[in-house]
């Protein structure tokens, strides 16, 4: 299942019910394009775990690489990525996503108490758990059984994925003032910021014919500013962000079959059918009928 953005990077987070805010994500790798994840955000905490690949995980200006069985806790509304480094097959990269209120509800004592000091810690946008470091015992030991229970689903699972949750969360908040923090500089607020305009902007217009000058005219900053902002956030130009975009828009719009190829071209934003057939090889490792055929 791919990763959803709204127009503001948010993750569409499919949880099944409002009264329990937990979703279970695994072998999305293998779905992506180079095996790497674009870059969204989401309120909901994420704790994810690289099984057989080195993974990178980017939170904010932040590149942290996984090893297998190494464990990522991504605080709420951090924008964030990922992509495999290596490996002949995708890593699982089993991945829980949650908010607080699955363990208490939001106006309650208990979390304002224990969970609020987590999610508002700014200096606390991840934490890393390493499977050769002792300390990282007891959350790999609650990774394993909250991804156990979540792909088996056995009776009552949803009371175990509670007590797991409750469990992560307290160690995260008695750990608070151990755990490594990276507080963001003015600047990094700032360049967050103005990234979070201009993906928007692309959001909103990348069906039309847009420049690199009217997206980074979004941010009130020159083309080389944002020009350095998408370089800092998403290693690539604000153009290259925007064919981004525009393919993996034409991907979702792949599965409607009353559309044609070429129908789908114009609607991302290609004023050249052509040139989009080959940028969508490119990225995808095969053309848009193929992989329409094929059902993906």
């Amino acid at each position: 299942m791919p990763v959803v953005v709204d127009r503001h990077l948010r993750e569409q987070i499919p949880h099944e019910a409002a009264a329990f805010p937990v979703s279970f994500f695994e072998g999305e790798l293998a779905d992506l394009p180079g095996r790497a994840g674009p870059l969204h955000w989401h309120p909901d905490f994420e704790l994810a775990q690289a099984r057989c690949a080195p993974l990178e995980y980017r939170v904010g200006q932040h590149r942290i690489r996984l090893e297998a069985g190494d464990c990522l806790f991504v605080n709420g509304n951090q924008l964030h990525s990922v992509r495999q480094l290596a490996g002949d097959a995708p890593d699982p990269l089993p991945i829980v996503v949650f908010s607080g209120t699955a363990v208490a509800p939001a106006t309650g004592t208990l979390y304002r108490r224990y969970i609020a000091p987590v999610a508002g810690c700014a200096s606390l946008p991840f934490a890393v758990f390493r499977r050769q470091d002792p300390g990282s015992g007891e959350v790999l030991a609650l990774a394993q059984s909250l991804f156990d229970s979540l792909r088996g689903r056995p009776a009552c699972y949803e009371m175990a994925v509670q007590r797991d949750l409750n469990r992560l969360l307290a160690f995260l908040f008695c750990h608070l003032d151990t755990l490594p923090r990276f507080p963001p500089t003015a600047f990094q607020l700032r360049t967050q910021v103005r990234v979070q305009k201009m993906l928007d902007y692309i959001a909103r217009h990348y069906r039309e014919p847009i420049t690199a000058a009217d997206i980074a005219g979004a941010a009130s900053i020159s083309r080389s500013e944002a020009g350095r902002c998408f370089k800092a956030y998403l290693g690539c130009s604000p153009v290259q962000a925007l064919l981004r975009h525009r393919l993996q828009a034409a991907r979702g719009l792949l599965q409607d079959r009353t559309l044609t190829v070429e129908e789908i071209s114009a609607a991302c934003g290609f004023s050249d059918a052509s040139y989009f057939t080959r940028q969508f090889r490119k990225t995808y490792g095969m053309p848009p009928r193929q992989l329409r055929n094929l059902g993906k």
